[in-house]
């Protein structure tokens, strides 16, 4: 056993993170990167160190989820949302149940609440938002964020939606307690039940094509009866059809029933 089979084996008794399911080349490349920043000799040092320091270990997970985020990223497809599958969805009923399965520090969940607020009660809303980083989900509940992480936002949504401190944003509170932040590992952990649209964005990318599999089939239990599964601009699911999923629009899934 090499010393990366090792620290797989040890940082899944840490944290339970199971690494095998990530890309070998792509996850270990990022590691030794961190190794090297931070004055290690190697795999086996390393480990000793995220065992002994708690903020080493955060920097670790922080840098392990690659956590970037923005208001309306990729914005063409937030103008689908707006002018197609929200509105079909709420065709089916009043109220339509959210989840931001890997929502970062928050950028994707509050631009669902303030989507959302277009079309139905600002009262009725309520958003499930989930990671495996809880520094991350932390700075997602403080919701202050940099002019730059707002560029594609609607100016409507700035101005209405958010308080300038100096150089930064902060959310209000009518978006910010609309949200529900839980911690979530996709890979292990159940997922909600009855969900009509579930976002899934610039996460698939870093697994194998085995932890996708057993992702999709979990994004489909998680689903409604024609729920909607949205996955990121790099991540179109090639056989769709493998998992009852079709596709409605490019990066938009359909569950078939």
């Amino acid at each position: 056993m090499d010393n990366y089979e090792k620290f797989k084996n040890e940082i899944y008794n840490l944290i339970n993170i199971d690494l095998s399911s990530y890309k070998e080349k792509q996850m270990k490349r990022r590691i030794l990167s961190l190794i090297s920043r931070n004055k290690f000799s190697g795999f086996e040092d390393y480990i000793k160190g995220l065992k002994e320091d708690k903020n080493l270990l955060n920097e670790f997970l922080n840098y392990l989820t690659i956590n970037v985020s923005e208001f309306y990223r990729n914005k063409e497809q937030w103008n689908i949302l707006e002018n197609q599958i929200i509105p079909d969805l709420l065709k089916q009923k009043k109220k339509i149940k959210v989840w931001s399965s890997a929502c970062s520090t928050g950028e994707e969940p509050y631009s669902i609440v303030m989507l959302l607020s277009k079309f139905i009660n600002i009262d009725d809303i309520s958003i499930l938002a989930t990671d495996i980083d809880n520094s991350a989900i932390n700075k997602a509940k403080i919701g202050i964020y940099s002019e730059k992480s707002l560029k594609e936002l609607p100016n409507e949504f700035k101005t209405k939606y958010f308080e300038k401190i100096q150089n930064t944003y902060k959310i209000k509170d009518e978006i910010k307690n609309k949200v529900k932040f839980q911690n979530i590992n996709l890979l292990k952990d159940e997922y909600p039940k009855n969900c009509d649209l579930i976002f899934c964005r610039n996460v698939m990318i870093y697994f194998t094509e085995e932890a996708k599999s057993v992702m999709y089939n979990k994004f489909y239990n998680a689903l409604s009866d024609n729920g909607i599964l949205f996955v990121g601009s790099t991540e179109q699911i090639i056989y769709s059809h493998k998992y009852n999923l079709e596709s409605v629009k490019t990066f938009f899934y359909r569950k078939k029933s």
